[in-house]
């Protein structure tokens, strides 16, 4: 049932999917309560008493989080070169070069902001990435995520101790890999750091890369256009070193991801669940 709804969608208009998306976003915000009060108290923390600063935010993204969702069959249901390739721009290429001449691979951090599922297929368009990905439970949407986040310039890995080894090696032979560091680690595989000031479990895999490959740190969004016109991929220059300290390099990469999201807060997914407690492994 979800793989030929999944067909079906990726046949529609990106204009029209980010529509019907905005609307979805905003019947669950009206429809769950709990969802309310998450995205509200997670704005509150970056905003404090910032009211209208924190409903632009939250405005932003209820309708964001819709769109990211129907935006999926046009990202995954279509090859590259006819669904993002034919609607995306990237600023700030000259951070990858700069990165390049280096010779120790890069690897790419952003947050649950915007489009970042679209960021890895705009830079495949121009070298190849690989890329951190946590596997569904259910084996249905499994082999979904598998067969179309996979695809020519984009290699996948998963959230364990293989998919570690890959981005290893890929650093190693100087290529590109990308990650989530937003996103909350297995109990023991991260540590606490404050994020907007408030504690939230921070995962250690961007320094431990990092201090092992030598590799450059760049900062990417996939700034989602309006009214369905694409996507850009901006990219900015990371920390130049991120320390052999565990918490102190959470702490870097934390507030490297506060940068990039103030820099469109409308765009963040302020119900992500950021500061819940890590999960057992």
């Amino acid at each position: 049932m979800i793989k030929p709804l999944f067909n079906l969608l990726a046949r529609f208009p990106l204009p029209l999917l980010h529509a019907i998306g905005a609307v979805l976003g905003w019947a669950v915000y009206g429809l769950s309560a709990s969802y309310r009060r998450k995205i509200h108290q997670h704005a509150a923390i970056a905003f404090g008493s910032h009211g209208s600063l924190k409903w632009k935010a939250v405005r932003g993204s209820v309708a964001q989080a819709g769109m990211a969702l129907l935006e999926l069959p046009f990202l995954w249901g279509r090859k590259t070169d006819q669904g993002v390739a034919a609607c995306a721009e990237i600023t700030g290429w000259d951070v990858v070069d700069s990165a390049r001449e280096k010779g120790r691979g890069m690897l790419f951090l952003t947050p649950h902001m915007g489009s970042f599922e679209s960021a890895a297929q705009i830079f495949s368009t121009r070298q190849a990435i690989t890329v951190l990905y946590r596997p569904n439970r259910k084996p249905e949407l499994q082999q979904i995520i598998e067969t179309s986040r996979a695809r020519d310039g984009v290699g996948i890995a998963p959230t364990n101790l293989s998919g570690v080894k890959i981005l290893l090696k890929a650093l190693r032979r100087g290529e590109a890999v990308g990650l989530l560091p937003d996103q909350v680690p297995s109990n023991g595989e991260g540590v606490w750091a404050p994020m907007f000031g408030q504690p939230a479990y921070t995962m250690t895999l961007p320094g431990r890369l990092v201090n092992t490959t030598g590799a450059s740190v760049i900062l990417a969004i996939g700034y989602r256009k309006p009214f369905g016109q694409g996507f850009r991929l901006d990219l900015y220059p990371g920390p130049v070193q991120l320390s052999e300290d565990p918490v102190e390099a959470a702490t870097q990469v934390n507030q490297a991801m506060e940068a990039l999201i103030l820099k469109h807060p409308e765009q963040y997914y302020w119900g992500y669940e950021r500061y819940k407690a890590p999960k057992n492994t």
